[in-house]
């Protein structure tokens, strides 16, 4: 790695492509940030590239959405067990994040019911005024401790009953330093969780795992594998550990050493989904696409359809250039989301649609999907458009090839 790379840090297509690795493994915060700092990095280096500003910006808006539908199931879960308070912070957590209409209205939906749980618990006889007031005198900074101790056992909700146990007796530093890594304040977040490792010395602690992740997106991988190598001794089926020190492996292009790490994973990990994403994504980015795609095939054969497989395995057929079983992936796709009812991602309609385009096919299929994906996306409206004139004229209706390009060019110079 040469001096001027050490300087500028990653390119705005590293941080997609590692958003983009996280999103597979279904690590919706930590591929949010990844896709965050590429935009960034790409409005300050290349401001005029509308396209790839837009395409990162759709996999912001994917990303938030299946961050904010976690964290609707997570307070449901929460409900169920009765922790309401924490429920009530991931509902607003989610609609901080979605932008989804029908999204928005369940989780305002159950926001409600969860408003009207807590009203039916408050007790009949509430303190007065003056004594409410010298209460808050008497302890200013109740409210913004308990409201920030909710927030932790929020974050924490989802996790492993142990797990959870685990934390919440780690103490304050790891509570702050836990909340700092969730708000992507890595700084703090470091310092804190160093202090409470160095109260903490168990040698089975979960600590490292969470330090480690914070060592991960200050770019200091070497102190992130010596954490790692330590807690995977101590906690040889914690797939999470194995996830990161993938990610590692992979910012340090030593793919050998992660290939290697998925090797020892005991056999109870090696049958489970993530594992084929890490081990598929290892080959993937190794360059080994044809072995990356015998192993995404083998899934599939061996196991019933799973959709992050598939999208792994479209996109390794358009790197070895097989475009038409690429295409057809993307349609089945499509097929299974339509057969259970569920939104189609727009990201899948859209390489579907344009793998259709580039090959020629010019059907009535591909024109409404270009339709539907105008709809919903105005920053590359004008670009649909524009494809749309291009079919119709292909199908010979010039009327309304001419329609939609004055439509296109209308669109593209309003910018």
């Amino acid at each position: 790695m040469g001096l001027f790379r050490l300087l500028t840090g990653k390119t705005p297509q590293e941080h997609e492509h590692k958003g983009d690795a996280y999103f597979q493994i279904e690590a919706w915060g930590q591929a949010k940030i990844e896709y965050d700092k590429a935009l960034s990095k790409l409005v300050k280096k290349s401001p005029q590239n509308d396209d790839a500003k837009t395409q990162l910006k759709g996999k912001i808006r994917r990303t938030q959405e299946a961050l904010a539908n976690e964290h609707k199931q997570t307070a449901a879960n929460l409900t169920a067990a009765g922790y309401v308070d924490d429920a009530q912070q991931y509902i607003n957590l989610a609609l901080e994040l979605t932008e989804d209409p029908k999204q928005k209205n369940e989780l305002e939906k159950q926001r409600e019911n969860l408003a009207q749980h807590l009203a039916r618990k408050l007790p009949k006889d509430l303190p007065d005024i003056e004594s409410a007031d010298e209460a808050d005198e008497e302890d200013p900074e109740t409210d913004f401790e308990e409201q920030g101790d909710d927030y932790f056992r929020a974050l924490i909700g989802a996790l492993p009953q142990d797990v959870q146990e685990a934390y919440l007796s780690y103490g304050d530093d790891f509570k702050a330093g836990y909340l700092a890594l969730n708000q992507a304040d890595f700084e703090l977040a470091a310092t804190h969780l160093e202090k409470s490792m160095e109260a903490h010395t168990a040698p089975d602690s979960m600590i490292p795992l969470e330090l480690a992740t914070v060592y991960l997106n200050l770019e200091k991988y070497k102190e992130a594998c010596q954490l790692l190598d330590a807690f995977l001794l101590h906690h040889p089926d914690a797939l999470p550990g194995y996830q990161l020190q993938c990610e590692i492996y992979w910012e340090m292009e030593a793919f050998d050493k992660a290939e290697k790490l998925l090797s020892a994973c005991p056999q109870e990990l090696t049958q489970s989904v993530a594992f084929y994403l890490l081990r598929g994504e290892t080959l993937f980015r190794a360059g080994k696409y044809s072995e990356a795609k015998s192993l995404y095939l083998d899934f599939l054969n061996s196991y019933s359809w799973n959709e992050p497989i598939a999208r792994s395995l479209a996109q390794t057929h358009e790197a070895l250039r097989e475009m038409a079983n690429a295409r057809n992936i993307y349609r089945e796709i499509m097929k299974q989301c339509r057969s259970c009812h569920a939104r189609i991602d727009p990201f899948v309609k859209q390489k579907y649609a344009d793998l259709c385009f580039s090959s020629g096919i010019y059907t009535t299929e591909v024109l409404e999907l270009y339709l539907s994906l105008a709809q919903k996306d105005r920053g590359k409206a004008a670009d649909y458009y524009q494809k749309i004139s291009q079919i119709y004229s292909a199908q010979g209706n010039e009327e309304q090839a001419r329609r939609f390009n004055i439509i296109a060019e209308k669109m593209a110079s309003e910018g």
